[in-house]
């Protein structure tokens, strides 16, 4: 069975947010709004959205 994939694209820029948003950002690989990236799905990465829900748009990949 293949592992479950996230796009998660930065939507929203990090400036003027709190150090934790910020270092969550790049801890996802992302930097500036309209980056992309896929990650596998787990609780790890899915706890780090939930600290930058307001700043990324994240989709299903199959």
């Amino acid at each position: 069975m293949a592992e479950k994939k996230i796009k998660i694209t930065q939507v929203r820029s990090a400036i003027d947010r709190i150090e934790p948003q910020k270092r969550t950002i790049i801890a996802l690989g992302l930097g500036r709004p309209g980056y992309s990236v896929v990650k596998r799905d787990t609780p790890q990465v899915r706890g780090m959205i939930r600290k930058v829900f307001h700043l990324v748009q994240v989709e299903d990949v199959k």
